[in-house]
């Protein structure tokens, strides 16, 4: 199946120094430091940004929400020119997407969870919903049941061949040819017949621990330590596994250069705790700050969203901070306006939808 993943190297003590270096950030400017709680000691001007940038991301989220066709409040020319991600990773359109239309999906709500687990995993590798969309227009509803490599590798051929992007560019994912194939998404199918035919699924279910999770994922081929995090929290959406999302975290590379920004020294912690430390001071940080921050309808920031933040900090701060240099100098995607409203939903568990809807209730009685 693959190597054991290396989990203890996410709990090993980091130094700022080392990590600035393992991503190439250069400082050139002056920033006044001071020391908070746990030994940290935070670059001010850029540690307040990540709360700033959380509270003016969230502000145009709910500005969306209630009008798709408003003229969208940006606070300065960044936010207005490149586009970022929501504060909430649940609320991105692709994470959207998977929860209502792979996760729960009317027509996949009896199905085995071998099915709900190749939906799943497959679609995160693709991680891009026009694909899954085509495939399923094309050959029906998506399962474990009804897989067939040779139909599905077809479809994603024609595809290809047709000018079109087969996968999203969120995620760098190994293109190695482990399984002999020719093409990655013939790779990432031999993957998922490997996972579903082995035990993963009953293992799975006796899953104690998010981490444990993570580990099962992250020792198969072709899935890097951060994608394996990014499964995890995707199946933890759905009713096979039920953890708070507070209860492993890892830091991926744009949260890497986020942290290196904002801090000068983590006092000797690891990257976890420094993702676990937002989580825990967010509210008297806004306060603060003075920064009315709104939840997700009273659901708080968890540890994958505020470590998906520092991800967007670090954008923001290509532009915002160019004396703050690394190894990625510019923004890549630009923003561009959309009026295709989004029916927000989360996973039940969550109790947040009924909260939607009595939201949309009141807009409704205004108008």
């Amino acid at each position: 199946m693959g190597k054991e993943i290396d989990i203890l190297g996410f709990l090993k003590p980091v130094k700022i120094s080392d990590l600035a270096n393992k991503r190439k950030i250069n400082i050139t400017g002056k920033f006044k430091e001071k020391k908070i709680g746990g030994g940290l000691i935070k670059r001010e001007k850029i540690y307040d940004t990540y709360w700033r940038w959380c509270f003016h991301r969230q502000e145009i989220f709910f500005k969306r929400f209630e009008n798709s066709k408003f003229s969208i409040y940006m606070p300065d020319r960044i936010f207005s020119h490149y586009k970022f991600c929501n504060v909430y990773r649940a609320s991105d359109r692709v994470s959207q997407y998977l929860i209502k239309n792979i996760i729960y999906k009317e027509e996949a709500k009896d199905l085995k969870p071998e099915d709900h687990i190749f939906r799943i995993l497959f679609f995160r590798l693709l991680n891009r919903y026009e694909t899954w969309t085509y495939l399923e227009e094309k050959l029906g509803l998506i399962t474990y049941s009804n897989y067939d490599f040779e139909k599905i590798s077809n479809a994603l051929l024609s595809l290809e061949k047709t000018g079109n992007i087969v996968y999203g560019s969120a995620f760098m994912l190994s293109g190695v040819k482990i399984y002999n194939e020719d093409k990655k998404f013939k790779n990432h199918l031999k993957l998922m017949e490997v996972i579903l035919n082995g035990n993963f699924p009953a293992r799975l279910a006796k899953a104690k621990t998010m981490r444990e999770v993570y580990e099962m994922i992250g020792a198969y081929p072709l899935i890097g330590k951060f994608m394996a995090y990014q499964m995890a929290i995707d199946l933890n959406y759905s009713e096979l596994i039920n953890f708070s999302e507070n209860d492993f975290t890892v830091a991926g590379p744009g949260a890497e250069r986020g942290i290196a920004k904002c801090f000068v020294d983590i006092g000797g912690h690891n990257l976890t705790y420094v993702i676990n430390y937002m989580v825990d001071h967010q509210e008297e940080e806004f306060k603060r700050l003075n920064l009315d921050f709104k939840s997700l309808w009273g659901r708080p920031m968890h540890a994958i969203d505020c470590q998906n933040v520092f991800c967007e900090t670090d954008k923001y701060c290509r532009e915002a901070f160019p004396e703050l240099s690394s190894n990625r100098s510019r923004i890549k995607t630009e923003y561009k306006k959309t009026t295709k409203q989004i029916d927000y939903f989360y996973p039940p568990k969550w109790n947040i939808n009924d909260k939607i809807k009595n939201h949309l209730d009141k807009l409704q009685k205004k108008k």
